[in-house]
């Protein structure tokens, strides 16, 4: 595939050659840019509003945070290649080339030859140039990679190009472009018609909607298409001008624009690809309801359950669990989630701040263990500008800070250093924060929401855990309960199977797969029964799950909990077991036939489903083989 893009780049280079010897162009030619006059500027930037500021809005954070330390240039220019403004280092240019990063240069290829603007205009692609791919020699000492800027209607509005002295690595730098370009064109998108029309943000999975790279499709209450981004269209492979959603899903209109807001709905497309919606409607029909004694605002009664239906399906202990926490957090409570990993603590804060009075404020997440100890502070705190060795010139706002008004949720809190588990407690009782190399506090107001998978006794007993901090966090401490354990287990299986599954597959698992993963022990819990059922979709390959499908390593705890299940008569009657003259396993301790069969089975996935290796690696005939195989229902 990366060959085919590098051949495909040199085909557009090839034809831009082409077309400049056609205009009369050398290559010594050296054209002079002009610089605009102040009356043009204002015009300018009165015309182009709406793109400078949705451009700045994505490519300032990715430059301070990703870009600031790299020798380049950013431009935006216009649909006709005319420089709108300019981010970054300066320096990478040579003096006579300055006035062509400057704001009214333009870089149209009949003039400046093959380049990254012009020339990603002429393709109407991104594009990027390497020094000596530029037709003209004066540009040769450059790197450009540029990509186009198209609005709602699909009109060529700007071309967005980044520009560097420095062999930087094409892939990373041409991707990064294309990245924020359909940044830029998403929020041109929102900005235009979230306050009259529906938005649909859609995703091959659930967990990707905030991607850049999501499709958006925007309709009127009749459902008709009114714009859309070209993710959309490739997602569903049409073109959705002009159409109706109708004529899009099989999912009716009314149910669509009917879902509620910020949870997920599984769509199929007309062509049988299956989907990840979210609806957001318009904002000028979204109502703010006030207390009137206080003034503050309520979550209303039909986010509330709409968002806690995504955490269970059944559950009491979970449903309570959230609607507690709910409670407690809009009186400004902290909040403490414990509980084994992979139970769901991340999505529970996520429906927590959605419904919560701090809905449009920011949510912070903070992996505690991810961060290095000697890196806690300065990330937490945030610190002044030269405040140690390698800091960034400018500074750094820090974690909680970025979380002002909003919530902060501090993950796997025992895993904070000492040292940095003092300061958090000094925020937490002045609500301030001094960042690290400063000598003033800046006052911050934020919701604490902290989780653990360890107890929180026992730390505080090792000394790992300061007891002062502990209950200053733990206004509300709850506890998620493991997968195991809950009584909505099998509901929760086949949601997650029905999310995920190919359009082809059954819409419901088979018995015997579901009585074997209802019944398995699940140490990762949810996180680990998502991975299995995605696996097992996929091997299955549009056909149905069978348990042969299941990973390799589920198996191996299938069968160590295998004489679990036959202790079961319950469980066990949906796994047929094998006659009692089977044969017997080589190597294998006689633990029952359900061992004997999960052992079977093992080996024949571990084979990649070759009877005839399978056969001889458990020592027994062809025939023995296919008998156990059809008690399992592979043959």
């Amino acid at each position: 595939m990366k060959k085919n893009k590098h051949l495909d780049n040199r085909s557009d280079v090839a034809k831009s050659w082409k077309r400049c010897i056609a205009w009369g162009l050398d290559h010594e030619y050296e054209p002079a840019p002009r610089a605009p006059e102040a009356v043009q500027r204002e015009d300018v930037e009165r015309q182009y509003r709406e793109l400078l500021s949705s451009t700045e809005a994505e490519v300032l954070p990715y430059y301070r945070n990703v870009l600031s330390n790299s020798r380049c240039l950013i431009l935006l220019a216009n649909q006709h290649a005319t420089v709108l403004k300019s981010w970054g280092d300066t320096r990478i240019t040579e003096p006579r080339l300055k006035p062509w990063f400057q704001e009214g240069a333009n870089w149209q290829e009949q003039q400046c030859g093959t380049n990254a603007i012009g020339t990603a205009i002429a393709a109407g692609k991104a594009i990027q140039i390497q020094r000596n791919e530029h037709f003209l020699k004066l540009h040769r000492s450059i790197i450009g990679s540029a990509a186009p800027i198209f609005d709602a209607r699909k009109q060529l509005t700007g071309v967005l190009s980044v520009f560097s002295d420095a062999y930087l690595p094409q892939a990373h730098t041409l991707g990064m472009v294309r990245l924020l370009t359909q940044s830029v064109e998403n929020r041109l998108l929102n900005r235009e018609f979230e306050s009259d029309h529906f938005q649909i943000t859609l995703n091959t999975t659930a967990d990707n909607f905030d991607s850049p790279w999501s499709g958006i499709l925007v309709c009127n209450d009749s459902g008709q298409i009114v714009a859309s981004n070209q993710r959309a269209d490739q997602l569903l492979g049409t073109q959705t001008a002009d159409t109706r959603l109708d004529d899009l899903f099989t999912t009716h209109r009314n149910h669509i624009l009917g879902h509620p807001e910020h949870t997920a709905i599984q769509l199929t497309t007309r062509s049988k690809v299956r989907l990840s919606a979210r609806l957001k409607r318009p904002s000028s029909t979204r109502k703010t309801p006030l207390d009137k004694d206080a003034g503050i605002r309520e979550p209303s009664a039909q986010n509330t359950p709409s968002g806690f239906s995504s955490l269970e399906y059944g559950d009491a202990s979970v449903r309570r669990c959230a609607e507690q926490s709910l409670k407690v957090l809009n009186r400004g409570v902290p909040l403490l989630i414990t509980g084994e990993t992979g139970v769901g603590k991340e999505v529970l804060v996520k429906v927590l701040h959605e419904a919560t009075q701090r809905r449009d404020q920011p949510l912070v997440a903070v992996n505690c263990a991810a961060i290095p100890p000697e890196l806690v502070e300065s990330e937490l705190f945030g610190y002044e500008a030269g405040a140690f060795t390698g800091a960034r010139a400018r500074g750094s706002l820090g974690l909680i800070r970025k979380a002002h008004k909003g919530i902060l949720f501090l993950d796997e809190i025992g895993e904070m250093p000492l040292s940095a588990q003092s300061r958090l407690l000094r925020v937490l009782q002045e609500r301030v924060v001094t960042p690290v190399g400063a000598s003033e506090s800046v006052p911050v107001d934020i919701l604490l929401i902290t989780a653990t998978n360890r107890s929180p006794s026992s730390s505080i007993e090792s000394g790992q855990f300061r007891a002062d901090l502990y209950y200053r966090i733990n206004g509300l401490c709850i506890e998620l309960p493991a997968l195991r354990n809950r009584t909505d287990k099998r509901n929760l299986i086949e949601h997650i199977y029905h999310q995920h599954r190919d359009p082809a597959q059954s819409e419901t698992l088979s018995p015997r797969v579901l009585s074997a993963l209802e019944n398995h022990p699940w140490p990762g819990n949810i996180r680990q029964l998502v991975n299995v059922l995605r696996v097992a979709i996929a091997i299955a390959d549009g056909e149905d799950v069978q348990i042969w499908h299941l990973p390799t390593d589920f198996l191996a705890e299938f069968e160590a909990t295998a004489s679990a299940f036959a202790d079961k008569p319950a469980r066990a009657e949906s796994f047929d077991a094998a006659p009692k003259n089977s044969s017997k396993l080589r190597d294998q301790p006689e633990n029952g036939e359900h061992n004997k069969l999960a052992y079977t089975l093992r080996v024949y996935h571990q084979c990649k489903g070759n009877v005839s290796s399978a056969a001889k690696e458990l020592s027994i005939s062809r025939n023995t083989l296919y008998k156990r195989l059809r008690e399992l229902g592979v043959r």
